[in-house]
């Protein structure tokens, strides 16, 4: 028991420590190369803070434990939307460009849809996973050259580079890997520590999967958006946390089903179904004002710790 706690301990160091190396190495390296902070959030931050899922969901499926595999994922996703979010908004608004609105929330939105359709046969298999990765790396590539090429005032907003502080130096650009390795490892930490306290008690593989491995993986998307709301970068948390979620389902579930297909029971088609709710509740909030104020930041923040409350309870029943 106390090594555990020492996992966990050790993990909320790296986790912190970790996560302002790459808020602000990746955002003077943005300024460098002329990146906004918004593109910067939505790939490299949003793929650095999704390494632990990566990490967990590929290792796991190896090991054939498919319940923790996809669990993570889901549970991951949701986490983000709800929770951290949630709690980000309590503490302050988060605003959401027009590119968020109505380009990266709907794509998330459709992603995880399709990802839904996929696995009611109750398998992401390796064709599924093919079509996910080309999703992935065709919005990169789209997005880069609209970057490169910018029409209307929607790619002006998506592109535009802020240059309120000083630009990369040699030191930024070894503080970012650091940071992305310091949250990777900070999360296993995390996960590992956990999962071990968790067993102690005897929780279920999914239970475990779906509550406190997600919340251990999804804590770099949590450090990494309070450390960007307390240091101004509003464009960079919701677009990490969007970034992050697409990044799960197109990226990690597409890859890792590609090099061994996942199979999915039942039970766990309730929480892909609700992964898609929360998706879709984000954007109906988001729409109203532009931006998630403080009480709807305590409704995500309630339907993130709600889908837990469920998952435990129908865990015991």
């Amino acid at each position: 028991m106390l090594l555990h706690i020492a996992y966990l301990l050790a993990g909320a160091l790296f986790l912190w420590k970790g996560a302002d190396f790459v808020v602000d190495a990746a955002s003077a390296i943005a300024r460098r190369f002329g990146i906004s902070e918004l593109v910067i959030g939505l790939t490299i931050v949003a793929m650095g803070t999704s390494l632990p899922e990566f990490l967990v969901t590929l290792t796991a499926a190896l090991k054939g434990i498919p319940s923790i595999s996809f669990a993570n994922i889901v549970g991951s996703n949701i986490f983000n939307l709800g929770i951290i979010l949630g709690a980000v908004a309590m503490i302050k608004n988060v605003s959401g460009s027009k590119a968020l609105i109505v380009r990266d929330i709907p794509i998330l939105f459709g992603v995880e849809l399709l990802t839904r359709l996929m696995v009611s046969n109750g398998q992401l298999g390796r064709w599924n996973g093919l079509v996910l990765c080309c999703i992935f790396v065709g919005y990169l590539g789209w997005m880069y050259y609209r970057c490169k090429k910018p029409t209307g005032t929607e790619s002006t907003a998506m592109c535009e580079v802020t240059s309120d502080s000083e630009v990369a130096t040699w030191k930024d650009y070894m503080l970012l890997p650091i940071g992305l390795i310091a949250v990777s490892l900070g999360s296993q930490f995390v996960v590992d520590g956990a999962t071990g306290v968790a067993r102690i008690f005897g929780l279920s593989e999914w239970l475990i999967g779906v509550t406190i491995v997600a919340a251990g993986t999804s804590l770099p998307e949590l450090v990494t958006c309070l450390s960007a709301s307390m240091k101004g970068k509003n464009d960079m948390i919701l677009g990490n946390l969007v970034g992050s979620d697409f990044f799960n389902f197109a990226g990690v579930l597409g890859i890792t089903a590609m090099v061994q297909p996942i199979a999915i029971n039942h039970g766990e088609l309730l929480n892909m179904s609700m992964a898609v709710g929360a998706v879709a509740l984000l954007w109906l909030l988001i729409r109203t004002r532009g931006k998630i104020t403080r009480n709807e930041g305590i409704l995500l923040f309630a339907f993130g710790i709600g889908r837990w409350l469920f998952e435990i309870w129908r865990s015991a029943a």
